[in-house]
């Protein structure tokens, strides 16, 4: 393979590098996608929150309800 070949590819192969980093077709379709994710995200994220909350939460609640009396009218 000669000199001439290897400088016509390296020359189409950096226009079509320059013609995909120009292309702007795809850009909201990958903006959308890495916004769904961030909100599925912070979707687990907060569902484990508050699953690990909630039993605490409620023990606490047990425990002061027990703790209570009632007054008869």
């Amino acid at each position: 393979m000669t000199r001439d070949y290897f400088a016509a590819v390296s020359t189409r192969a950096a226009r079509a590098v320059a013609r995909f980093s120009k292309d702007q077709a795809g850009a909201i379709t990958v903006d959308w996608v890495v916004l769904t994710g961030f909100i599925v995200f912070l979707g687990i994220a907060t569902s484990f929150y508050v699953a690990t909350s909630v039993p605490m939460v409620a023990e606490k609640t047990q425990g002061t309800m027990e703790n209570m009396t009632v007054m008869p009218d």
